[in-house]
């Protein structure tokens, strides 16, 4: 019922409305196994299989492929399967398909060696020990380090601004369109999308002229945010000035643009300490793909990206930690839609010139129908918090009042640390 409520009438419910009246025509949604249609069962007669149960059905029908894969193995060959039969030699189509697939998995090799250099650690099994599966629920509670609770009002970055207030306007800046979760509280923080549309659009006179208006109100609260603004478009000024080409290539996407701004603000020196990017568009519960499609593209922008902010930051790398994080992963058997359904556990990237990188940290639970959580998803045996966390000790250098603070009703241990860094 709600689907067809969501997503409009089928082929000729509209007629059966009408035929069978609004009561009748609900009843018949309700139950139809009650439904007579002699049609429809004539013609899937033929269809034998569906009364069969699949342990049946295993045991009648040959699996070919399968066969001839264990036979592959057991003569000791490579256990390749055998060819698409939807692609065919010499298809353009699928060849253009190949060649994209090649490329973007040489694109994504970038990050192979960002560990190989040892600037970057996978923490993998990781994520939040709530189980909700509500993205909106899950990136809440992530942002504001408290999975479970809702009441809570700011974010965890924020948190420790609070404690460490620098006074820079630029402190912490979000490259989005919104503040962020994590953003979010009291201690100042600026979200912008491009470095060069904040900023008072008239002459000099005329913006001073706006800058005083501004600062002559009596509220405070206005006055207090207003200054906080025009000193950060100040501030922003001098990132605007051009510098020499890095060379560095950044994805044409709002994710690789945002990373592009983030190495500008850096290189500029205006007192940014944390800064925010987003990469969206990760939900395929239909058609994923594989080498190629959905899930690809995003990971192909996606690493393009976090190898182009390491190569755009340069020598400040080594005072940098980069960290990602998604609200959950994916289950791990694929749907009947050639998607993925939400998950639980997922993998965090660390990245720096301090991290202990080319290692994988964290025990790996297993993917065995008996070791996954609730029977579908990967299981997490590292808190996404001890992450932040150790970024928060260990990078930051935050005291443990400071700690208590930033992730409040978390016991932080060191000693449930990864040794990231």
């Amino acid at each position: 019922m709600l689907n067809r409520l969501g997503y409009g009438p089928r082929p000729g419910d509209v007629a059966a409305v009408r035929t069978l009246g609004v009561a009748a025509w609900i009843e018949r949604q309700l139950h139809p196994d009650r439904i007579a249609d002699a049609t429809l069962e004539a013609r899937l007669a033929g269809f034998t299989t569906l009364t069969l149960d699949s342990r049946t059905i295993v045991q009648e029908y040959d699996r070919p492929a399968l066969e001839e894969r264990r036979a592959r193995q057991r003569a000791g060959a490579p256990a390749t399967l055998p060819p698409d039969p939807s692609v065919a030699i010499g298809d353009p189509a699928a060849d253009a398909r190949r060649a994209k697939s090649a490329a973007q998995q040489k694109n994504r090799t970038v990050l192979a060696e960002l560990g190989t250099s040892g600037q970057l650690a996978i923490g993998h099994a990781s994520g939040s020990p709530d189980a909700t599966r509500s993205h909106f629920d899950a990136q809440d509670y992530m942002e504001s380090a408290t999975p479970g609770v809702k009441s809570t009002r700011d974010g965890w970055l924020n948190r420790y601004l609070q404690a460490h207030d620098a006074g820079h306007p630029l402190q912490a800046v979000a490259l989005t369109t919104g503040m962020p979760r994590a953003l979010q509280g009291p201690a100042p923080a600026l979200a912008v999308r491009r470095i060069d549309d904040f900023a008072v659009r008239a002459d000099a006179g005329t913006a001073a002229a706006f800058e005083a208006a501004y600062a002559g109100r009596g509220e405070r609260a206005l006055h207090a945010t207003a200054a906080e603004a025009f000193a950060a478009m100040r501030q922003l000024a001098s990132a605007r000035r051009p510098e020499a080409a890095t060379g560095v290539v950044y994805p044409r996407s709002p994710f690789g643009q945002a990373l592009q701004e983030i190495a500008r603000l850096a290189r500029a020196d205006v007192g940014l300490e944390i800064a925010f990017a987003e990469s969206t568009q990760w939900d395929h519960p239909a058609n994923e793909g594989g080498d190629t499609g959905q899930i690809a593209n995003r990971l192909d922008d996606f690493a393009r990206g976090l190898a182009a902010l390491a190569r755009g930051l340069g020598d400040r790398m080594a005072d940098t930690v980069i960290i990602t994080m998604s609200e959950f992963g994916r289950a791990v058997a694929q749907n009947g839609s050639g998607g993925t359904d939400h998950g639980h556990g997922n993998a965090m990237l660390v990245l720096g010139d301090a991290v202990k990188g080319g290692h994988v940290y964290g025990r790996w639970p297993g993917l065995s129908p008996e070791a996954r959580h609730e029977g579908r998803d990967l299981a997490i045996t590292t808190d996404f918090r001890d992450v932040f966390a150790e970024i928060v000790v260990k990078h930051l250098g935050a005291d443990p009042v400071t700690t208590a603070a930033v992730f409040p009703g978390y016991p932080v241990r060191p000693a449930a640390f990864r040794g990231l860094l």
